[in-house]
């Protein structure tokens, strides 16, 4: 596998706007219609989900591999593998029984999560794209519009990035939105979750993990 870039960006430290961005998502309801196949991913695997003892969600999950280290490792859950993109789901491999994988965009399957009040125990995020340019920052999580539903699925949250102005910037979002617990700290790779996690380490990457506890949702 060829070695990776380390994400490159012109800005000196947080973006100037971020508190101006979040602050704006928090105080306000998004109301952007779901996406058809979105609504029909989710509605094939309601009866499996709303049965799920726990809930274990890896947002973002590429080809699999880091569902079934999940799954692998959380053996009482079922955990849910989700990425809108066909293609990568499509180099899936064999999954587990508690595992399952859907294509489905994110942002909607948050909110039609919260719409069934399907909260996860354990929240996973796995080296989302970092959009390090600074015209970009509405397209990170913390500062898209979803962010307050993203909070509010509640649950065990867990980050990773080789870009460590992401995860500052989390959680920058998280204390504005009067979470402060979360942590930013080295990670130390002995297992891999994943091939991009593999190959940032490969690389001579310093990969970076946040956490944070967001509670039980009722």
């Amino acid at each position: 596998m060829p070695a990776s870039r380390i994400p490159e960006t012109s800005q000196a430290g947080l973006h100037d706007r971020l508190d101006e961005v979040v602050r704006r998502h928090l105080e306000s309801s998004w109301r952007q219609p779901l996406r058809r196949h979105s609504i029909e991913a989710f509605e094939s695997l309601l009866p499996r989900l709303r049965a799920a003892p726990v809930l274990v969600l890896d947002s973002g999950c590429g080809t699999g591999a880091s569902t079934v280290h999940l799954a692998q490792s959380h053996p009482d859950a079922l955990v849910l593998g989700i990425d809108k993109s066909a293609a990568r789901l499509a180099r899936g491999r064999e999954l587990p029984d508690n595992a399952l994988l859907v294509r489905a965009e994110l942002a909607d399957f948050w909110r039609l999560l919260l719409r069934e009040a399907l909260h996860p125990a354990r929240h996973c995020l796995f080296y989302p794209n970092p959009w390090p340019k600074p015209a970009h920052l509405k397209r990170r999580w913390h500062a898209h519009p979803v962010f307050p539903d993203l909070l509010a699925l509640g649950g065990e949250l867990e980050l990773r990035s080789n870009f460590e102005l992401y995860l500052r910037e989390f959680a920058r979002a998280l204390a504005l939105a009067g979470v402060v617990s979360a942590e930013v700290v080295s990670l130390t790779i002995d297992q891999p979750v994943s091939p991009f996690e593999r190959k940032y380490a490969e690389s001579g990457h310093r990969l970076w993990k946040l956490t944070v506890n967001l509670g039980a949702r009722p």
